[in-house]
């Protein structure tokens, strides 16, 4: 009897996204940190927090359409670009305020997202990431043309953000809202993972044919899923509008939503976690390049010239080493880890 008690798990105890009282208390002291940042560090830092939370939002989208359904976009920069300008042109020419914006900004990408899922109902493997790809150039070659709404590489300024009538002027009280919302973001991607549609999700990714069999929408899962991404891809265009002041055509170009593929396949298709630590160590890694390689441009100036090209290199030896080493990430990395010290020093 004894046994089985211990054994026995129920439905709600599987369903609960912080099982033990460790992971609890991580996530509490980690809140912490990330609460008390700006007040330990410069304001160059809390920037690069800023960029992090924004990747970590954008990339969660991407996952939620790629890692968990298995439709390959590589056009997630352009509904980023989508919620940008959308929020930009509301702000700065309609006067919305950033309450109304930014909601809006998402509204509109998910919208585009919808026509965009259409083709997927007929379109999957590389076909579909030609169409993707097509609509990343076609959305670039809008913004930059379409210069009386755009003003093409001009940009748009957009107003300080206010919230409650208190002004977020500066990167240290923006710092939060964009943390809100990466907060938001990550619980409201693991609820949807552990839900029907998120189980329908990763049915459709593993074997359409079957989950269709077994009643599974195919069309209606595959929108939903682009709906859901874009959205959230929006919102995080839109944050990062707020958060420079000023874009232009060169903020959502291709080479971006190549990064954000790279996001998610070095944290870990198909986990949040994986989302969050891969979104942060993209962002953090061009910072460590040019940490490393600024004093030895200095020393010798012929070298600064390549300073750029090292860091693609970089990028692509990354991506290369996580496919033929660890193809589950940083999430796959940590897992072992975890599994080596949970039965230690008796590990055998």
């Amino acid at each position: 009897m004894a046994v089985t008690r211990f054994c026995v798990r129920t439905y709600e105890q599987d369903l609960r996204i912080f099982p033990s009282l460790a992971a609890r208390i991580s996530l509490i002291i980690f809140g912490l940190v990330l609460l008390g940042l700006p007040f330990f560090v410069g304001k160059y830092v809390v920037f690069v927090a800023c960029v992090c939370g924004v990747s970590v939002i954008s990339a969660l989208g991407l996952n939620i359409l790629t890692g968990y359904t298995g439709l390959i976009s590589l056009g997630h920069a352009a509904f980023m670009g989508i919620g940008a300008y959308t929020a930009a042109i509301l702000s700065s020419k309609a006067g919305f305020p950033f309450v109304a914006a930014l909601p809006l900004a998402g509204l509109m990408a998910a919208a585009i997202g919808a026509v965009v899922g259409v083709p997927t109902l007929r379109l999957k493997g590389l076909y579909l990431v030609v169409t993707t790809l097509a609509f990343q150039f076609i959305t670039e070659h809008v913004i930059y043309h379409w210069e009386s709404l755009t003003l093409s590489d001009r940009g748009i300024i957009l107003p300080s953000p206010a919230l409650l009538g208190y002004k977020l002027d500066t990167y240290e009280s923006f710092y939060y809202v964009i943390l809100f919302f990466a907060v938001a973001a990550a619980m409201f991607t693991k609820n949807l993972a552990m839900s029907r549609t998120g189980r329908a999700f990763v049915a459709v990714r593993d074997r359409d044919i079957a989950a269709e069999i077994i009643g599974i929408h195919l069309a209606k899962y595959k929108i939903l899923a682009f709906v859901i991404s874009s959205f959230i891809a929006g919102l995080a265009g839109a944050l990062y509008a707020y958060l420079m002041g000023l874009i232009g055509p060169d903020h959502f170009t291709f080479n971006q939503s190549i990064l954000y593929i790279a996001m998610i396949i070095v944290g870990g298709l198909g986990t949040v976690f994986g989302s969050v630590i891969g979104a942060v160590f993209m962002v953090l890694l061009p910072e460590v390049i040019s940490a490393v390689t600024g004093p030895i441009a200095s020393a010798y100036p012929t070298f600064s010239p390549r300073v750029g090209a090292i860091s693609v290199i970089v990028y692509g030896l990354v991506i290369i080493g996580f496919l033929l080493f660890e193809p589950d990430g940083l999430f796959g990395i940590w897992i072992k880890i975890k599994r080596y010290w949970k039965p230690w020093p008796f590990t055998y």
